[in-house]
């Protein structure tokens, strides 16, 4: 059973995350029982990279993907080999990669023939050899909330020049080419949409095969939708399995056997319903024509990624916990703005929000923020504190810890670059 949101603030402050695993393996054993079988799943990182999630998805049998140094260590600290991780994304720069190669990656999705390049001089200094797959763009089909390729942008290699200039992306040093990447849409609540766009890439894989791409390992991304800040349930993809079997028995015989293996990754849905924010109301100002429900958190800990049109919604739906420990009243007197402690009118939560009565000291609660809350944030604006992070399991709270900004000295490589030490900067909050 859910803890009391009044009795987690009591002990830990507000603003508050809270973050059960238990809803995690929930998520973790409703994602599989969609997927055809066998088939790898990688949990991505940059939905939540708290190693307690991470630890959780490891131990249900998840391997990593990830995208950046900070997350290579997050999955570390969460306990992943370099031999479990995938590393991907555009841009990856040349020490990165070799601080991944260090750690233990073998496995990566190359955007570009440069980052196959990049990846494969890395593998040769270190002695060492990559396996990469080839993030595919250009595949469109359905429908979805954020559209990540069918036209020309910075993720994957164009469907026809990779056809054209297939022999030349065999033939790197350093570098093994072992099949295909997908990740053509992200957050598709829609199954029809999803399954359209899955049935898009295994048709494209089973083409480049043909084609002669070695096809060892088909990465078909994921999409998988989940509601951000409002009551709603998971989508659970009911004939996906069904629909997902058929194409790969049709377009890549043998992937039963392991020939190719089929992988899929996911963020938001494995994590996102397992997490809620918790602020506390600090006033709440009536005008003539609106109502602020003024609360201790803002877009530097909930939404910061709203540009992209996905996070900050009007159908935020949080609810309220009253002072006495209460649910909120049924009563609804109207819509309010919620908004936040940050010196910027861009500090707005949710337009048109129905909280019921609410007052100075009631506990608002977000619901379904356990992916893309805090970390997407505005972390460092106006130097506010980061909300504790609380992580429940089996009801019981068994970690709290605080994400800190430091100031850090960074030593330079030049020996043109000697600074005198300055003690009032050495360790200084940012």
């Amino acid at each position: 059973m859910t803890t009391a949101a009044r009795d987690l603030v009591r002990r830990f402050g507000s603003p508050l995350y809270v973050y059960e695993t238990d809803q995690v393996r929930q998520s973790l054993a409703d994602l599989r029982a969609v997927l055809p079988e066998p088939a790898e799943l990688y949990y991505s990182l940059k939905a939540n990279p708290h190693p307690a999630l991470a630890r959780t998805l490891r131990l249900g049998g998840c391997g990593a993907e990830i995208s950046s140094p900070g997350e290579l260590r997050a999955a570390a600290l969460a306990g992943w080999p370099g031999g479990r991780c995938l590393y991907t994304g555009p841009a990856k720069t040349p020490t990165e990669i070799d601080e991944a190669l260090r750690f233990g990656v073998r496995r990566f999705s190359v955007e570009s023939a440069d980052d196959l390049r990049r990846v494969g001089t890395a593998a040769t200094e270190l002695g060492v050899r990559a396996d990469c797959l080839i993030r595919v763009s250009g595949v469109l089909e359905g429908a979805a909330g954020i559209r990540m390729s069918g036209r020309a942008t910075q993720f994957g290699v164009p469907l026809d020049e990779l056809t054209r200039d297939l022999p030349s992306y065999l033939t790197v040093p350093g570098t093994r080419v072992v099949g295909a990447h997908f990740f053509p849409v992200s957050n598709t609540r829609d199954e029809e949409s999803l399954t359209a766009e899955f049935l898009g890439s295994v048709r494209t894989a089973g083409r480049l095969r043909a084609l002669g791409l070695p096809m060892e390992l088909v990465d078909l991304g994921g999409g998988f939708g989940a509601p951000f800040a409002t009551r709603a349930v998971r989508e659970r993809y009911a004939g996906l399995r069904q629909a997902l079997g058929d194409a790969l028995d049709e377009h890549l015989p043998g992937w039963r056997a392991g020939r190719p293996a089929v992988a899929f990754e996911s963020g938001r849905y494995l994590v996102a319903d397992c997490g809620r924010l918790l602020a506390t109301v600090v006033e709440v100002k009536r005008g003539e024509d609106k109502t602020h429900v003024l609360i201790d958190s803002g877009i530097n800990h909930l939404a910061g990624m709203s540009g992209s049109g996905r996070l900050l919604r009007p159908v935020m739906e949080p609810f309220v916990e009253r002072r006495d420990g209460t649910p909120g009243t049924a009563s609804d007197p109207g819509p309010v703005t919620v908004a936040g402690p940050l010196c910027t009118p861009a500090d707005v939560l949710g337009h048109q929000v129905r909280l019921g009565e609410v007052e100075a000291g009631d506990v608002l609660v977000v619901p379904n923020v356990g992916a893309y809350g805090m970390t997407a944030g505005l972390l460092a604006f106006l130097s506010r504190d980061l909300p504790v992070e609380v992580v429940l399991d089996g009801g019981a709270a068994v970690s709290a810890t605080r994400v800190e900004l430091r100031r850090t000295r960074i030593r330079s490589t030049s020996d043109d670059d000697q600074f005198q030490p300055d003690p009032a900067t050495q360790g200084e909050r940012t």
